[in-house]
């Protein structure tokens, strides 16, 4: 799952490396906004918070609930995190209103990767060796989920740059605009904290099992 974080920011930060073209089209594949006016500096945003969102949903939130619950937990997080995705937004998609199974979606995966996406930033804050949670708090609470601001607005903290959706919301608003080498940190931050997330569920699965 690390490698699959890796994979997707790469993917993205060597794509914006040939042409800005290239990087809109590689982001287009990954995020639901119109990339189409997007600019380096936008490019660059959207994808740092594309790799924070999916540390929490691709790597952090199944293997949390594949220690609460076993696979079993791991298939549901996993389940309503994609209806989410394919559902969750109003208006036609294929030419059909999904609006109706959107809501149960959307609410289902807010209450399951509530405590992920916490979990999410504390890693990060852990190979950052730490900020003041106080101001992530009031970072995360700029962006209208209540989840996914955690890892976007602790990787905006983490790696001192600003991460904006203009209209919607502004991480860590006074810092600079990510530059050319900030896609690689987040990059390396964000594979040190699943390797950090997953010794923790190592042994929590351990001690579970000498408990038993």
């Amino acid at each position: 799952m690390a490698h699959a974080c890796r994979r997707n920011g790469g993917r993205r930060g060597s794509a914006l490396g040939d042409s800005l073209a290239a990087g809109r089209t590689q982001l287009a594949r990954l995020v639901s906004r119109d990339v189409a006016t997007l600019d380096e500096s936008a490019v660059r945003e959207s994808a740092i918070e594309s790799l924070a969102e999916n540390l929490n949903d691709s790597a952090v939130a199944p293997v949390f609930w594949f220690v609460l619950l076993g696979l079993p937990g791991a298939a549901l997080y996993r389940f309503a995190n994609t209806a989410d995705a394919m559902w969750g937004y109003r208006g036609e998609r294929g030419g059909r209103v999904w609006e109706w199974a959107g809501k149960w979606a959307a609410r289902a995966d807010d209450v399951l990767s509530w405590a992920p996406a916490r979990l999410s930033a504390l890693a990060i804050a852990v190979v950052q060796r730490g900020f003041a949670w106080r101001a992530l708090r009031g970072q995360a609470r700029r962006t209208p989920s209540p989840n996914s601001g955690w890892p976007m607005a602790a990787m905006a903290l983490a790696l001192g740059v600003a991460l904006r959706k203009p209209g919607v919301y502004a991480l860590n608003g006074d810092a600079p605009a990510p530059g050319a080498d900030d896609a690689w940190r987040a990059q390396g931050l964000a594979g040190r904290a699943v390797a950090t997330m997953a010794g923790f569920a190592l042994a929590a699965l351990m001690l579970r099992g000498w408990a038993a």
